[in-house]
């Protein structure tokens, strides 16, 4: 007679993962799986937005969708669990250890996937179709009791205890920063909070409710009643800032606080430089992409603007490399796509890197890694129809390049009046990295390879 070989299931826990960057929570945007659902290993499971991106997050194991956690529109911090994946392993009569359930390697960045889960329970398969629809909304934390049997199989507890509030005094449950300054910045005193994440921690979430509720009643005193006008200013419409609206919002904030800037600018016919690239043929190099590789050419002589302030240690870092953002608009707002080593490309290189990072922010499918790391960035206003601007520094970079229209104007060239096609360039830079006459040899160098294409070549 042969060996007998039991069959049980082992369910696995899937959390989020640490998307990179040092985020600590995500919004659920959309569920991608149902409960009872059977999933391959890597199949994306929900698609969450983050404060750097909106990616569908790929689940390391296979097996039926037994539980999920969260609500669409819900966010939760890392860590958090998203879904229970069961799946079946085989052990022998003579005791074996049960087969490790199939799982694969690295999903995502900073997020290890192949060491097996320590909190594991075994149900029966027959358990499979009879799992939960739904799962609360708020991650569990440990169960107050063991769980019940019916029908002789083990199942989960029907839901968490509450809970409990955070206490008045000693560390407060928070692991995000954003959330302590948005309670900073709001009055909230942390440890009058009851967080709703698992283990009673504070989430985002939770400052907004306590900053919406209604404050206290004053002592009855005399008090004007409001104006219509000031009426309709409270109760206007209130739009979050959060996930990449948010990041944006805090990212200028910090800039701006943090980085004394300074801006020059200065007009250039760009007649030639349009000529040269009607003469360089199709398929056609973009326009972006040519203004991108005098920035690295540019860069290259004047590699102070291609630095970080490290104010921690006091000192300007100088990087070796130039990774050039440009800033694409959205239908979820302004995000910033980063090429990737742009001062070792062509014109041509760059125009096709530029067209799939654009195509891939407008679809939502840019990765953390895409958004992250820039050094320079280009940003082209001129789409919109504006001639001019000053630019705010995208935090931690030292500079940036605006480039308006370009527009037809009269302008003096080889003595004589003439319509040309003029543009306006502008640079903001962070004074801390050089002085003015660096920032004006840079844009300087910038307008004449506008204004003369030719000049590009001694550099190429």
């Amino acid at each position: 007679m042969g060996e007998r070989v039991d069959r049980m299931t082992e369910v696995r826990e899937f959390k989020l993962p640490d998307l990179g960057e040092g985020l600590t929570e995500a919004e659920i945007v959309r569920w991608l799986v149902e409960v009872g659902d059977a999933v391959a290993v890597d199949q994306p499971v929900v698609e969450v937005e983050t404060a750097k991106a909106q990616v569908e997050v790929p689940c390391p194991h296979g097996g039926v969708i037994t539980a999920r956690f969260g609500e669409e529109g819900q966010e939760i911090p890392v860590g958090s669990v998203l879904v229970t994946v069961a799946s079946e392993a085989a052990s022998g009569s003579g005791g074996t250890a049960p087969a490790e359930p199939e799982t694969s390697g690295n999903v995502l960045v900073g997020y290890g996937t192949g060491a097996p889960t320590r909190r594991r329970r075994r149900v029966r398969p027959a358990a499979l179709t009879g799992a939960p629809a739904s799962a609360p909304a708020a991650n569990r934390p440990a169960p107050a009791a063991p769980p019940a049997r019916v029908d002789g199989v083990r199942r989960p507890s029907p839901g968490p205890a509450a809970p409990a509030a955070a206490p008045r005094t000693g560390r407060v449950a928070v692991i995000s920063p954003l959330v302590r300054r948005l309670a900073r910045e709001r009055g909230i005193d942390l440890h009058t909070l009851s967080g709703s994440g698992p283990d009673g921690l504070v989430l985002r979430a939770d400052v907004e409710r306590a900053g919406r509720a209604p404050a206290p009643a004053a002592p009855s005193a005399p008090t004007a009643t409001p104006t219509a006008g000031r009426t309709d200013a409270v109760r206007g419409e209130r739009i979050p800032l959060k996930g990449i609206t948010g990041a944006m919002a805090h990212k200028l904030s910090t800039s701006r606080r943090e980085i004394p800037d300074a801006t020059c600018w200065v007009d250039a016919d760009a007649t030639e430089l349009l000529a040269a690239r009607r003469a360089m043929g199709e398929p056609k190099v973009s326009l972006l992409a040519l203004l991108a590789r005098v920035c690295t050419a540019a860069l290259a002589r004047y590699p102070q603007l291609n630095a970080t302030v490290d104010t921690h240690a006091g000192e300007i870092v100088r990087l070796p490399g130039v990774h050039l953002g440009f800033a694409a608009q959205t239908p979820r707002g302004l995000l910033v796509p980063v090429v990737r080593d742009a001062h070792t490309r062509s014109p041509w290189q760059l125009t096709q890197e530029m067209s799939r990072l654009t195509e891939a922010a407008r679809t939502g499918g840019l990765p953390p890694s895409d958004l992250t790391g820039g050094t320079f960035t280009l940003n082209n206003y001129g789409v919109f129809g504006v001639d001019g601007s000053t630019p705010i520094i995208n935090h931690p970079e030292a500079a940036m390049l605006g480039v308006g229209r370009i527009i037809e104007k009269p302008w003096a060239h080889q003595g004589q009046l003439a319509l040309r096609h003029v543009v306006q360039l502008s640079l903001t830079f962070d004074h801390r990295v050089c002085d003015g006459g660096t920032a004006g040899g840079f844009l300087r160098y910038v307008a004449d390879c506008v204004e003369q294409p030719a000049v590009l070549l001694r550099d190429l």
